[in-house]
């Protein structure tokens, strides 16, 4: 059996179902039952509870020859910091107690710096209590900048004509199909072809700048000179808290993305065929487009 939390979101739900469409025996876990019975449709058995409940994790990590975990978005966290060391805990914890061999971890590029990335760094800490786990098999998967991010900026188009980020337009990114990601960590775990303590960047498909980004999206949805529009650090922090953005999470991100600005978040290892994934910004834009003109 494979144990898969957030198996609701993103990259969980693609990692179920790639292991499902292999004939893996999976477990998926969640806090609601109505949001994995799409995934129980295809064959998943159901776990219910809360990733910050160590007690729970063990339990339902008991039998399990692999996990794929990650920590859950809480941008609403009055911690941020503290919430990913929580669940950081927890994860750690069950895994050590229910004596898991194998893990995929869900962290991010740039988690070899250990300050200055805003929320990365707690993904990295995360990282370093897994790896600290004796007798288990970890791999941190750090991928690039998620497409759907760019799901956030559909108001921005809609109301101002722009596409707009505290990126600056010209800075290399890496964007990465969030499909692609649990793909790729079914895949491993399928496999079980690591050990030890590793970590694996995902790169997407190229590596481009946010201005070519706009490009794409702008031709996919009609608007084939969309501008690309850099957002102050400033005005970003305080439209994220009118979004619900805790002040924690708004500074961190903040953090964030003056790294990119700034180079700190960047891949450290050569673009491979290991570390390509097959979606291209094109392919999303088609995906961007359909949701953008419902």
């Amino acid at each position: 059996m494979y144990s898969i939390v957030g198996a609701s979101g993103h990259t969980g739900r693609a990692a179920a179902e790639a292991l499902l469409a292999a004939g893996k025996d999976v477990q998926v876990i969640g806090r609601s039952k109505d949001h994995l019975k799409p995934l129980v449709a295809k064959g998943a058995e159901v776990f219910v509870g809360s990733v910050e409940d160590s007690q729970a994790m063990t339990l339902a990590f008991s039998g399990a020859v692999g996990v794929y975990c990650l920590i859950p978005t809480r941008a609403d966290a009055r911690d941020l910091r503290a919430y990913q060391k929580s669940i950081g805990e927890s994860l750690a914890a069950a895994i050590h107690e229910a004596g898991v061999e194998h893990v995929v971890f869900l962290s991010s590029v740039g988690a070899h710096h250990a300050e200055g990335t805003g929320p990365i760094v707690g993904l990295r800490e995360v990282e370093n209590r897994l790896n600290a786990l004796a007798k288990v098999n970890v791999l941190s998967l750090r991928p690039g900048w998620f497409m759907e991010n760019f799901f956030v900026g559909m108001d921005s188009i809609r109301q101002m004509g722009v596409l707009g980020t505290p990126v600056r337009g010209d800075v290399p990114i890496a964007p990465i199909a969030t499909q692609d990601i649990g793909v790729y960590a079914a895949q491993r775990l399928a496999s079980l072809d690591f050990s030890g303590k590793s970590s694996r960047e995902l790169l997407g498909a190229a590596t481009i700048t946010m201005e070519e980004a706009s490009r794409a999206l702008g031709a996919a949805i009609g608007k084939p000179d969309l501008p690309y529009v850099q957002i102050s650090y400033e005005d970003f922090g305080e439209a994220m808290l009118k979004m619900g953005m805790s002040e924690s999470a708004a500074r961190l991100f903040t953090e964030m993305y003056r790294a990119f600005n700034d180079g700190l978040i960047a891949p450290e290892e050569e673009r491979s065929a290991e570390n390509t994934t097959p979606t291209t910004i094109e392919e999303f834009a088609q995906v961007f487009a359909q949701i953008y003109n419902a």
